[in-house]
């Protein structure tokens, strides 16, 4: 019987698992779409790459294409790679590899090509073909020339172009082309970049250029201009960068991105981005691979004597700044870079002399002489500047007991009526103070903002009335009026719905004055009613009949339009308000009285904020208040008030708010029974309506003032 020790069962376990893990990867890659192969062929003078799965897409991939370097990518989702390996060499054509990039349930192709050059995909069975154009000026099959010609036969005029700011303070230059088979020739001359659209024309309105250097990024011009049948765009950065080009459908991006420059780092670029280089040793001395890396970058090194002992390793493709990094940590090793010499020495040793240089540093200071040196300030108060070098006051920008930018030994003197600084220090720190004012000492941008307060109104109202009544005569007439009560003396009853008039006096009689119904219409805007009256007359009864109908309608419009402007600099607060202070009367505690005054105003409260990317923030509070009605304690005040932060483009214009209101009222007042009565009720009723609607908005248009000056 054969016995198995404690080894051997681990092994065996881990040859389980691992036989597992591979039945479950192949389960899966059964169950998900795979690329199976990727090759690249010419089809009838065509370039045609195509992509074999295991089974047919449904969608065509997303994909994009980058100018420089030039390449196209597809994004396969939900498909994995069972390829086996993630680079395949071409070389055919203009393509020079492919890459298989798999990461999760996502898979991304790479075409490596020699030129840049637009494509187009398509499926075919189980297969993605994607097809190259032929590259401008290159040759080509006859038929393939003739397509080319008839597809760019006829010039087509660019869409827009337009400049933003990205992340880490990349510039983008963003052209719309008229389609997708624009070509596009980029290159490098100098400093300066230079791209051309083939076949294109440019529209005037995109021929200028921009200045784009306040948005904090490499670029400072771009520049457009017409050149025979094509569009060519200058870019003109500064400073050290690198670029980078896109195109998406139709939509061509230029990125620019600033190279930020480390002097103790062994290889500019972002982690590590030295040459690649592998290493396998076996008891190494320290010093002996110093020299082997030493000898493998060209740079100088010089090492400590206290540096000893030796080192294993095997490193298989690693950059040379990682594999000198891993190889100083694992031994407690610091290095120092000055140029192209490298120091290297135990971490103590390295912090010792470091310190002893900072000392010996600091003790130079205060014996070197000091100077006295005159700034003269243009746009900024020497009193700030002065708090900002000896940061004891906690002026502008500075915190209280802030870094002190002066040495032990430095003074400063502001002199206000001439707007100089008189700073006495060390030439080294006078030197820091000069850098300090050119860039505090620096015109600050203005902004004008514009608000528009509006107001309609639109009002509405009618009113139809009636009044009904009689008249009685008979007194005048020489006969008895109305119904004698009591010792003679006689008193006229009207209607209950209506007035009665009369007049008696001892011994004589009364004339009667009735109305039925007094429902009259009522009065608009301050005028009153028009009235239609007819009466009937019975000479035989002495008595008139008064029928009078009386109807008004007012129908109203109103607009009122509010403008305040004002101009203030960035970041700094401006009012603007007009309007009446009205008077109040106040009680004190020992209770006499006293006038205050509360204002009824238009006011506009603003502070603007300019972006890097040249959009205004602005805080903003706007009232609009008006004098209402009267009350025994004085005039009441109609107010409107906004308040509120918004971000706005230089120039363009947002409504930050309204307040729309509307009232409807109808009434009707008829009287009981008779007013329901078709045709004749309306003899009994009165009606009114009345519609008014008021809209208030607010639009609020910033722009940044172009001073040359300033600039």
């Amino acid at each position: 019987m054969k016995m198995y020790n404690s080894q051997s069962f681990l092994s065996l376990y881990r040859r389980f698992f691992a036989a597992a893990i591979l039945l479950l990867a192949a389960g899966l890659a059964q169950a998900q779409v795979a690329i199976e192969s990727v090759n690249g062929s010419l089809q009838g003078g065509v370039e045609v790459v195509k992509v074999d799965l295991s089974q047919a897409l449904t969608d065509l991939p997303a994909g994009f294409s980058i100018q420089s370097p030039a390449r196209i990518a597809l994004d396969f989702p939900n498909v994995v790679s069972a390829m086996g390996r993630s680079n395949i060499e071409v070389n055919q054509g203009n393509l020079k590899s492919v890459s298989v990039v798999q990461a999760g349930n996502r898979t991304r192709v790479v075409l490596n090509l020699k030129q840049f050059t637009t494509y187009k995909t398509q499926i075919q069975g189980k297969s993605l073909l994607v097809i190259l154009d032929a590259l401008v000026g290159a040759a080509a099959a006859p038929a393939v020339q003739v397509f080319a010609e008839n597809k760019n036969r006829d010039t087509m005029p660019l869409r827009d172009l337009d400049f933003r700011r990205g992340e880490e303070s990349t510039g983008r230059i963003v052209v719309s082309l008229p389609n997708n088979q624009v070509g596009v020739d980029i290159r490098q001359q100098g400093q300066t970049l230079v791209v051309e659209f083939l076949k294109t024309t440019l529209p005037e309105g995109l021929r200028r250029r921009l200045d784009v250097a306040d948005f904090g990024t490499p670029v400072k011009t771009v520049s457009a201009f017409q050149v025979g049948d094509r569009v060519r765009m200058v870019i003109e950065p500064q400073g050290q960068w690198t670029h980078s080009a896109y195109q998406t459908d139709e939509q061509f991006v230029v990125e620019v991105k600033p190279i930020k420059v480390d002097a103790s780092k062994l290889s500019q670029g972002p982690g590590y981005t030295g040459q690649k280089l592998s290493l396998n040793f076996q008891s190494i001395e320290v010093r002996s691979l110093l020299q082997v890396i030493a000898d493998f970058t060209n740079f100088n090194v010089i090492t400590s004597d206290s540096v000893n002992g030796t080192v294993t390793l095997r490193l298989q493709d690693v950059p040379w700044d990682q594999a000198l990094d891993i190889i100083l940590q694992s031994k407690g090793l610091g290095m120092r870079k000055t140029g192209n010499v490298l120091w290297i020495a135990p971490k103590d040793e390295i912090n010792t002399k470091e310190k002893l240089d900072l000392e010996s540093a600091a003790a130079l200071q205060g014996l070197e002489p000091t100077r006295t040196q005159a700034f003269q300030l243009n746009y900024t108060k020497t009193t700030d500047v002065a708090a900002q070098l000896t940061a004891n006051t906690g002026g502008a920008g500075v915190a209280s007991g802030g870094a002190r930018l002066l040495s032990a030994r430095g003074s400063v003197i502001s002199e206000a009526r001439t707007n100089q600084l008189f700073v006495t220090d060390i030439p080294s720190k006078l030197e820091q103070v000069q850098e300090l004012i050119a860039k505090l000492d620096i015109p600050a941008r203005q902004v004008m903002i514009e608000a528009r307060i509006v107001e309609a109104s639109d009002t509405f109202g009618k009113s139809l009335g009636v009044k009904l009544g009689s008249t009685d005569l008979r007194a005048q007439q020489g006969g008895t009026g109305g119904y004698a009560l009591g010792g003679g003396n006689s008193i006229a009853f009207g209607n209950n719905y209506g007035n009665a008039v009369a007049s008696s006096g001892a011994g004589g009689t009364v004339d009667l004055t009735s109305n039925f119904v007094n429902l009259p219409a009522i009065g608009q805007n301050g005028y009153n009613p028009a009235s239609f009256a007819l009466s009937i007359f019975s000479s035989a009864a002495n008595r008139f009949l008064n029928l009078e109908l009386s109807a008004l309608e007012a129908d109203g419009k109103g607009k009122v339009v509010s403008s305040p402007r004002v101009v203030t600099a960035d970041q700094i607060k401006a009012l603007i308000e007009q309007g009446t202070e009205l008077p109040y009367q106040i009680a004190s505690s020992s209770g006499a009285t006293a006038i205050a005054f509360r204002k009824a105003n238009l006011k506009l409260e603003v502070t603007p904020q300019i972006t890097p990317e040249g959009n205004i923030i602005l805080a903003l509070d706007v009232n609009k208040d008006t004098v209402g009605q009267s009350t025994a304690a004085g005039f009441a005040i109609n107010t409107k008030h906004i308040q509120t932060q918004v971000l706005v483009e230089n120039g363009g214009t947002v409504v930050i708010g309204g307040i729309f209101e509307m009232t409807e009222t109808d009434s009707e007042t008829k009287v009981p029974l008779l007013g329901d009565l078709p045709g004749v009720g309306n003899l009994f009723k009165n009606r009114s309506r009345v519609a008014n609607k008021q809209e208030m908005l607010v639009f609020i248009t910033p722009k940044v003032i172009a001073d040359k000056a300033a600039r």
